[in-house]
């Protein structure tokens, strides 16, 4: 390894001082003008990362949901998952480290993660919208090149569409071509094949009013538009050319607001739905004939997938192991629902988008949404191979119609991660063969009411939490005053833990009336304030 080229490169790239930054489930994300150091660096480990496993890595540039004057930047491991936890560890380390201790730092991860340097590194990079995204794909670029590994640029994609593409690479085209235009066509040839057998339920059920965040999906949605059949009328609104990106629009505004976007005019009764900035989240929602809003968020989106797998996986009739991943912030009455109605095993983990996907992998056909409205589903290779052979060869027609559309599923579904686009197309499949109206889908099950708060602390460390985060360890009688609040109230719970970014302790409440539910997250705030260090004045109702 060149050092000293690395060094005048580095110096370019500059570190501000006392600027220190933490790699979590979403990579990096701050300020723009505070990153040029950190994707450079990102750029160097993904090179070696790359080397450490002999397999092409992805870098991606973007801050999702957060405001166009931030940034961010991840990497992505050879199979289109996040990366490895030891490794965001080493990321910590590098983007922290000062100028002159960058050679020893890259030394020690070699050592550690015996990354061999003679070996070639390829790396893939993507972008989102962001005025700064180009200038800071360009720094991961100059880091790679200073290293001598291999790259491609696809430019402007969603996050999906990278680790997409990453997966492909890896798999020598197994899981499909590693360009947009080969996730393009496979995603519309399942989507078609899938709406092929449903029996249209009127011209309404075809319109589909897309709120893409000002982002980068509107971009990728207007290229796949010529793919899609004709009967398919999707609207894009917030496309980027005239306001911010995620400015009182997107997935995480509606869901946090629990108000239609800006932008998006809708009228009674339509299916619209909303992408986050970088297209890996979604949530629908509808106005009903009184103008109320509705909000189906993934908790209800996870419940009409497993619906649909569920039953047709009855009719293939093999042994195959289904459960539903769902975190503690999942609203009781889709726990229940699934549970009692679909007869569903649910499971619960920590937040974190990284231990859902990890449960998931368990199972043959394993479900998992955040509320937030990021997921996915992912089958066992055992399950895949299997469906795939029953539709070549199984005899009895109802097996292999059911086979066959599960095939299609498996094929329109990114497993890899949660993708909007993808995501968008398995909802509007499912409620066309299943003939389902937007509000039908919504009935399904009543959401319990829920407020969510939160509290500063001067430490969030005081707060220890176990049970996939449902319980508080510390600080000691904490979770007894919660257990004696939430007995006070109907159909509730509550659970409290400490935010994984500033010093806050987020609450979350549910019980039988909005009321009541608000009350509950009220006292457990307090309860918080004086049990766990508050700061400033209580909380106030």
């Amino acid at each position: 390894m060149d050092f000293e080229a690395l060094k005048s490169s580095s110096a370019l790239h500059p570190k501000p001082a006392g600027l220190t930054l933490q790699y979590g489930t979403a990579g990096f994300r701050a300020r723009a003008e505070q990153l040029d150091h950190v994707v450079f660096r990102m750029g160097l480990l993904a090179v070696l990362r790359s080397k450490a496993v002999a397999a092409t890595i992805g870098v991606m540039v973007t801050a999702s949901h957060n405001p166009e004057e931030d940034n961010g930047i991840k990497l992505v491991d050879p199979l289109g998952e996040m990366l490895h936890p030891s490794w965001e560890e080493y990321a910590t380390k590098l983007a922290n480290a000062e100028e002159q201790e960058l050679q020893k730092v890259i030394n020690e991860i070699c050592q550690k993660a015996a990354v061999n340097l003679h070996k070639d590194a390829s790396v893939f990079i993507g972008r989102d919208t962001r005025p700064s995204s180009k200038k800071l794909s360009q720094s991961v670029i100059d880091a790679i090149l200073v290293l001598g590994g291999h790259y491609h640029d696809y430019g402007l994609v969603t996050t999906p569409q990278l680790h997409y593409m990453v997966c492909c690479q890896n798999t020598q085209g197994c899981y499909g071509k590693a360009t947009v235009e080969g996730y393009y066509e496979k995603l519309s040839k399942a989507f078609m094949e899938l709406i092929k057998q449903s029996h249209s339920s009127g011209e309404s059920q075809r319109h589909l009013k897309i709120d893409c965040a000002n982002g980068i999906g509107a971009l990728k949605l207007s290229e796949m538009k010529p793919y899609f059949p004709q009967e398919v009328l999707i609207h894009i609104y917030n496309d980027g050319t005239k306001e911010k990106l995620n400015h009182l629009c997107g997935a995480d505004f509606v869901k946090v607001h629990q108000k239609p976007p800006g932008g998006l005019d809708m009228k009674p009764n339509e299916r619209c739905c909303s992408f986050d900035g970088d297209a890996d989240r979604i949530v629908y929602y509808y106005k009903d004939g009184t103008g109320h809003f509705h909000l189906i968020d993934g908790d209800k989106i996870a419940t009409l997938i497993s619906i649909f797998l569920k039953e047709l996986l009855a009719k293939v009739r093999q042994n195959f192991r289904m459960a539903v991943v769902q975190t503690a912030y999942a609203n009781g009455s889709s726990t229940r629902y699934l549970e009692e109605t679909v007869k569903v095993p649910v499971h619960c983990v920590k937040t974190g988008v990284k231990h859902l996907h990890h449960k998931a992998q368990e199972f043959d056909v394993g479900v998992y949404f955040e509320a937030n409205g990021h997921g996915t589903v992912l089958f066992s290779k055992a399950a895949e191979t299997k469906i795939r052979q029953l539709v070549k060869e199984e005899k009895d027609d109802e097996k292999r119609e059911a086979a066959k559309v599960l095939e299609n599923m498996i094929d329109l579904i990114n497993q890899t991660v949660g993708d909007a686009i993808s995501d968008m197309l398995v909802i509007e499949a499912i409620l066309a063969l299943k003939g389902l109206t937007v509000q039908q889908w919504d009935a399904i099950y009543a959401d319990l009411p829920n407020r969510l708060l939160k509290v500063q602390v001067a430490d969030r460390r005081v707060i220890d939490t176990t049970d996939a985060e449902r319980r508080v360890v510390t600080p000691p009688g904490l979770q007894e005053k919660i257990d004696a609040l939430v007995k006070k109230y109907k159909l509730s719970r509550a659970f409290v833990r400490p935010s994984g970014t500033e010093d806050v302790v987020r609450i979350y409440a549910e019980a039988d009336t909005q009321e009541n539910a608000d009350a509950l997250a009220h006292e457990v705030s307090l309860a918080v304030y004086h049990l766990a260090g508050g700061k400033g004045a209580p909380p106030q109702l």
